[in-house]
């Protein structure tokens, strides 16, 4: 069967089938915050994700989360280089349809899992990397859920968006032009 094949098939079936996993109930995420109109769709570049995942330390014992995942390339990219596990979240069922079709399609289907849902909502225990590319207004609000749920040590990376003064990174790099932030939950900052 053809990659667009498996798409289309998927597509079909909604993203709540494709997934194996029960859609949580999408709510507003904060007074006044539009999910689409705040963070439009926009693919991570190959680079980016590479990036993203080195400077987060990805490694086969880790389980990466990334809120707002689109079709799914960083947690498909962290199981594909370094085994490690992962969970998609997005508000668009049409992108985590794709993103289960690109799971399935990469061989990967069995390390990562996606749910459309509301980020704000879902459990961040179990994760050891979270992935972000949202919005600084966005990585704000998230900060108290973050620090809440994290365990000590785990990182968050975000492609372009900082947190502005509420919580300076970790650490900076810079790929292909663009901003990439690393914090880790324990460390001063």
């Amino acid at each position: 069967m053809k990659r667009r094949d498996v798409v289309t098939t998927l597509l079909a079936l909604g993203a709540g089938a494709c997934t194996g996993m029960p859609a949580p109930k999408i709510e507003a995420a904060a007074p006044g915050i539009n999910f689409p109109a705040a963070v439009p769709y926009i693919p991570t570049r190959p680079e980016i994700v590479d990036a993203m995942l080195d400077l987060g330390g990805v490694g086969e014992q880790d389980v990466v989360y990334d809120l707002g995942c689109g079709d799914g390339r960083i947690v498909i990219a962290a199981a594909k280089r370094f085994g490690a596990s992962g969970i998609g979240v997005d508000i668009q069922s049409d992108v985590i349809a794709v993103a289960a079709a690109q799971a399935h399609w990469e061989g990967v289907s069995n390390r990562v899992r996606f749910a459309l849902g509301n980020l704000f909502e879902l459990d961040l225990r179990p994760a050891t990397v979270v992935m972000l590319y949202l919005s600084v207004d966005l990585n704000i609000s998230l900060r108290p859920k973050l620090l809440a749920e994290l365990r000590p040590g785990s990182r968050i990376v975000s492609n372009r968006f900082d947190m502005a003064d509420v919580w300076r990174p970790t650490r900076s790099i810079v790929v292909a032009e663009t901003p990439i932030h690393l914090w880790r939950v324990g460390a001063k900052g």
